[in-house]
């Protein structure tokens, strides 16, 4: 069996877990997007739980070329790339009309008792992207204080891109991502001793009332 029909079964059941949801996609959804037979797919895949675990274990590998990497094209600064990180879901929220959800952050959702096994990638996926974050914030050395928590601070940053996604998707309004990472920026600004990001004002309106004649 060609394992260039095992990438696309794998990329399609990446794609239509991530549009549908684990449960919603079937293996006949599968099949069909990846023009493929269930005698290709049951050679590499036992079952729809082994396909997902395929599928988590992608997303981990490929996790700098799908991600990291085209966030941090021609940023250098170490924290900087992080707010480049978030930019780049902002990115998707828009271009999909407020209605993108983080792929991990979705199945671990969706997937309330999972198998141990499926947990684990769960949670390596989680970790590989606090892992990328960790690594700027050592990076960035004395410009943050010495005693401050690294390992949690890389983990505040990625809850803060969770909930933010979950709440522009919910109300179908990325000012809701842009405040929590506004109000991210700040807690950085302020340990890194910079000026504080004043949210942008609104017009005000007027009080005054219209003459009649």
């Amino acid at each position: 069996m060609s394992y260039a029909t095992r990438d696309r079964l794998v990329s399609n059941a990446m794609r239509l877990f991530w549009e549908k949801g684990y449960a919603s996609t079937s293996v006949a959804d599968v099949l069909t997007a990846a023009n493929a037979n269930s005698g290709s797919l049951y050679n590499f895949f036992p079952g729809k739980q082994d396909l997902l675990l395929a599928v988590l274990d992608a997303y981990r590998g490929g996790i700098r070329q799908m991600l990291l990497e085209p966030a941090w094209r021609g940023v250098t600064d170490p924290i900087e790339k992080i707010f480049s990180l978030l930019a780049r879901y902002r990115g998707l929220i828009v271009e999909t009309d407020c209605v993108y959800g983080c792929p991990i952050g979705s199945l671990a959702l969706e997937l309330h008792e999972p198998d141990p096994l499926v947990r684990t990638l769960l949670a390596a996926n989680f970790r590989a992207w606090t892992d990328a974050v960790y690594e700027c914030l050592v990076e960035a050395g004395r410009r943050l204080p010495q005693a401050i928590d690294r390992r949690g601070l890389a983990e505040y940053v990625l809850i803060t891109m969770e909930g933010a996604v979950i709440l522009a998707r919910t109300y179908r309004d990325v000012a809701y991502f842009d405040r929590a990472v506004r109000q991210l920026r700040n807690y950085f600004n302020n340990l890194l001793g910079a000026p504080q990001i004043v949210p942008p004002s609104k017009p005000r309106r007027s009080t005054r009332k219209r003459r009649t004649s």
